[in-house]
């Protein structure tokens, strides 16, 4: 049997060792919010050397400038022999990730002897904080979560892992947790060794992956679980070598499969449970919400997309410098603002809200959504398309259908709700007017609406500082009912009532 050829890939000031036949993105990691499907084109590189030719995907999502400009797609080429690859950007800008968020006043009555760490594992980013036993906060990290190289969203990354690449993606994670155990002991001049609980929080998809369970239950109906969590694990079985083998590390129970961990936590920091009625949602990826009606819980989720999160959107990018983050109509058409104040590079999703919310104003689009002319330019070099007006359709539509779903499963009007509570990083960013302007929130949640930030992460720090805090928990987890909204009628017809958007 004839042995396959190899080849030297040079990247980042690096060798790699490659066969001939092999896709680029096999062998260097890049960016791959498509999950390496060829239908973002986000993984773009300079590359030269012994490379398959231009193919029918890159011709399509490439210019003829970028092409002309050895500009590829890493997902798309073949490698022929020995290639030098460059990164387009090699940019370190920092990225808009959100750490804040609220908490209740409670005394401190830790779970660990000497620092604790809470982190959140969210599908896009990863946060991190360090406390000492006063429940003084010493240091707060966060980062991109490297597993976006399998796809933007949890079903890239589900049908990844069954694709053989389920103890890869939990490498990452689990290396990424390593780097951030680091990078908190380094800030807050202290031992990793001295951090002796941690406590992790995320949806059931990326803790499911974190700990090494199979994640085919979450990848077809009927979605049913068998293992809730609710565990202490040690270092050893998530593969920490950064921390002392004698830490505990809790990982606090799930719902369901699409109702995890993440959301109880908000839950939690949210003290929801001290109104009468209220709802709580996280609008990201995943759109998971909850109804607190006079004692009782009810939880559901929706599959909103990425597009608020940049992906999938033509000009789209996550919250980091260049981005435009806010819009509004001025006398000569419209006012951006850019994240770091740079010149504008793309968009992000609190961005993209407010500038179809502009264009409704301005009549540049219908209720429909029908763009006249696209694209449509926000600035010189930034401008938005009827496609991506489509997304954001598809995207509001998702969530603003799951709140009136489940208040419709509860028998309660959105009027009786007394506050809504949004968790979360974009709709910390999110201007909560233009959301409603959009129909992204019913239109009877107009003054009743708090921005709690990364409550995720909140309650995580929440568990970790009080014992007391964990039966609370459990009682969340356990009495949360769940409302399935794929075969539910009255979600499907608010899903196709809320592509339009309402007038203003």
């Amino acid at each position: 049997m004839n042995e396959k050829k190899k080849a030297i890939v040079s990247f980042d000031g690096k060798s790699y060792e490659a066969l001939v036949g092999q896709t680029l993105s096999d062998v260097i990691s890049t960016e791959q919010p498509c999950g390496g499907h060829g239908k973002c084109g986000k993984c773009k590189v300079i590359a030269r050397g012994s490379l398959s030719e231009p193919s029918y995907t890159e011709r399509a999502l490439l210019t003829k400038e970028e092409l002309e400009n050895d500009v590829r797609l890493a997902c798309c080429m073949i490698i022929c022999g020995d290639c030098e690859i460059y990164r387009v950007s090699a940019s370190t800008e920092k990225k808009q990730i959100l750490t804040d968020g609220i908490m209740p006043s409670f005394d401190i009555n830790p779970v660990f002897s000497k620092y604790g760490v809470s982190l959140d594992i969210g599908t896009t980013t990863l946060a991190a904080k360090l406390y000492d036993r006063s429940g003084a906060l010493l240091a707060e990290v966060s980062m991109l979560n490297p597993q976006s190289k399998w796809g933007a969203d949890v079903i890239s990354r589900i049908e990844a892992s069954l694709d053989g690449k389920a103890s890869d993606i939990t490498k990452a994670i689990q290396n990424a947790v390593n780097g951030i155990l680091v990078s908190l002991s380094i800030k807050a001049k202290i031992q990793s060794s001295d951090i002796d609980a941690i406590v992790i929080t995320g949806n059931t998809t990326m803790l499911y992956i974190l700990v090494g369970e199979s994640v085919e239950p979450l990848s077809h109906a009927p979605f049913s679980i068998k293992r809730m969590l609710g565990e202490c694990l040690s270092p050893s079985d998530l593969g920490l070598s950064s921390v002392d083998l004698s830490a505990k590390i809790y990982i606090p129970s799930v719902v369901s499969a699409f109702i995890g961990a993440d959301t109880l936590c908000a839950l939690l920091s949210s003290d929801i449970r001290a109104l009468d009625n209220a709802m709580l949602i996280d609008i990201g990826t995943n759109g998971e919400m909850a109804l607190w009606q006079n004692g009782t819980l009810s939880v559901c989720s929706t599959a909103a997309g990425p597009a608020f999160e940049g992906v999938g959107i033509s000009m789209g990018m996550r919250g980091e410098t260049g981005a435009i983050d806010k819009v509004s109509v001025c006398d000569d058409g419209l006012s951006v603002h850019t994240i770091g104040n740079a010149q504008p590079v793309g968009i992000c999703g609190s961005g993209l809200v407010d500038t179809v919310a502009c264009m409704l104003e301005l009549e540049e689009i219908d209720e429909s959504g029908f763009l006249e002319e696209s694209p449509f330019a926000v600035t010189e070099s930034v401008s938005v398309t009827q496609k991506d007006i489509r997304a954001v359709q598809l995207a509001k539509s998702a969530i603003c259908a799951g709140a009136r779903t489940l208040l419709s499963s509860a028998g309660i009007q959105a009027s009786k709700i007394e506050r809504l509570y949004i968790a979360g990083g974009f709709g910390n960013y999110l201007n909560i007017e233009n959301a409603i302007k959009i129909g992204l929130l019913p239109r009877d949640f107009c003054d009743k609406v708090y921005v709690i930030g990364n409550a995720a992460l909140s309650g995580a720090s929440m568990l970790l500082l009080s014992s007391h805090f964990i039966p609370k928990y459990n009682e969340l987890a356990e009495s949360a009912r769940v409302v399935e909204l794929s075969s539910n009628p009255v979600f499907s017809e608010n899903y196709m009532m809320g592509m339009f958007f309402e007038s203003i």
